[in-house]
């Protein structure tokens, strides 16, 4: 034996090292070869979430799981989100009135909301005529006059800050399948948005044009053109190069295929016709907000399915992160901090003036687009940094964590498999791979707006907590 151990030692060696990654500093000083295996202990080694593991790891309960997740990812692919119209959120948004504000993520007060938060409230209460001005919006805000409630309560979801109120106008996508309906306001396009945390006069001065003629315009032209499928539109757009969360080049002109024609026969005058025409050109973002309704009509689909461990809900409010989870039902929220967003800045701006992660544009991640099917989008890479190899093992990564791949909607460059889709807390706990989300990064301040794009994680502490009230309800 020791001849062996010897000879061993004398001959060159290639190492595996599996744990921390100093090590592999000492070896290779050494001359001997070393590959480091990124890997870290189910839970993270905590004696409480391996126990809540275990305990869903029994058998007659682990078969209650595999059973109602079958059944929540059957949802989730059998859904057909369709674009039946559009509508002001007061007529359209269960339970929107006058002095309600959505907002996106896990609840919050005003006294804790972000930067890029405040700055969108106080513009969304100058633009309903609530306020005279910001100062005075501000005061209204702290004054308890005002009702703050999480988009994703009211079947809605609202990219970045999300803020949403009664005069703007909506996406109505109805879940053909299951009968649910889900909502989202329009995108501004611009850089310099409410939705960011932008205020000024040309935010409200926007907003206002597209409350009285963009808004109207697209509820005239979809009554006149009909339904339009959004799960075959986002399938086309994937193969064509996006991801449908911060690309979206040929997302928007599939949209604006469909619409165009029923556009034009709205009774709005040629003038008109042009502003929108022009609008909707003046930045690829146009369809962004489509794509988020459709994912959450078809999420919704599959929330409150007893005994399932599939995330229903990923959401920011630039504070907390938050996420629901299939077989909890309800109004469940699991938190941890929101995280920062690390990727290319702007010019001008630097990382410390990053808001963190915020938006409920995760619901793009959560379906199984977006950052989990990058693979579809090399380019997106030059907004959010990294490279093409990195963006094409997200998506392979991704696969680890999920419970199936979307056998409609693909990726051609990975041999057309599906997205992958369905997120298990279970294996997110177990193999120490966290959801992986691009995204915009907005001012950490109010009135400034995005300032970059990046890459970002959610919080390990929010599954930790959703684990836990899995065990102790199944158990």
């Amino acid at each position: 034996m020791s001849n062996r151990i010897t000879s061993l030692f004398e001959s060159d060696l290639d190492v595996v090292n599996v744990g921390l990654a100093m090590f592999d500093e000492d070896i290779a000083a050494q001359g001997a070869k070393v590959t480091t295996l990124d890997w870290t202990p189910p839970g993270g080694g905590k004696p409480e979430i391996l126990a809540a593991l275990d305990a869903l790891e029994i058998p007659e309960v682990a078969a209650r799981i595999e059973e109602a997740n079958a059944l929540a990812v059957e949802r989730i692919a059998n859904s057909r989100p369709m674009l039946t119209g559009f509508g002001r959120a007061i007529d359209v948004v269960p339970g929107m009135t006058p002095t309600t504000i959505l907002h996106a993520g896990p609840p919050i007060t005003w006294d804790r909301m972000a930067g890029a938060m405040k700055g969108a409230v106080t513009g969304a209460l100058v633009f309903e005529g609530l306020a005279a001005d910001l100062e005075d919006a501000a005061a209204l805000a702290a004054s308890g006059g005002i009702t703050f409630s999480p988009c994703h309560e009211h079947d809605c979801v609202g990219s970045m800050a999300g803020v949403t109120s009664a005069s703007m106008y909506m996406h109505i996508v109805h879940n053909e399948t299951y009968g649910n309906t889900a909502y989202t306001n329009l995108s501004e396009q611009m850089a310099k948005i409410l939705r960011m945390g932008a205020n000024d006069e040309s935010v409200i001065e926007r907003l206002v044009w597209m409350r009285d003629v963009l808004g109207p315009m697209l509820k005239e032209a979809m009554e006149i053109g009909g339904p339009i499928d959004l799960r075959l539109l986002l399938s086309q757009a994937l193969h064509m190069g996006d991801e449908c969360h911060n690309r979206n080049i040929a997302g928007t002109l599939l949209l604006l295929q469909a619409l165009a024609p029923s556009l034009l026969q709205t009774g709005f005058t040629t003038e008109q016709k042009k502003e929108v025409f022009d609008f909707i050109a003046s930045s690829d973002y146009f369809s962004g907000p489509t794509w988020l309704a459709m994912a959450k009509a078809a999420m919704d689909a599959a929330h409150g399915i007893e005994g399932s461990t599939i995330v229903t809900t990923m959401a920011r409010n630039g504070v907390e992160f938050g996420v629901r989870v299939s077989g909890l039902g309800g109004n469940q929220w699991f938190t941890g901090p929101a995280q920062k967003v690390v990727g290319p800045m702007f010019a001008g701006y630097k990382p410390e003036d990053s808001g963190l992660d915020i938006g409920d544009s995760a619901i793009s991640e959560t379906y199984g687009f977006g950052g989990f099917a990058m693979a579809t989008a090399p380019a997106i890479v030059a907004l959010v940094g990294g490279t093409v190899q990195e963006a094409i093992g997200f998506t392979r990564q991704m696969g680890e964590i999920t419970t199936a791949q979307s056998p409609n909607v693909t990726i051609p460059m990975l041999d057309f498999q599906g997205i992958p889709t369905g997120i298990d807390v279970r294996k997110v706990l177990a193999t120490g791979i966290l959801p992986v989300i691009n995204t915009a990064i907005a001012h950490k301040e109010a009135g400034i707006g995005m300032i970059g794009a990046g890459i970002t994680h959610p919080p390990v502490e929010a599954f930790e907590k959703a684990a836990k009230a899995l065990a102790d309800f199944l158990i």
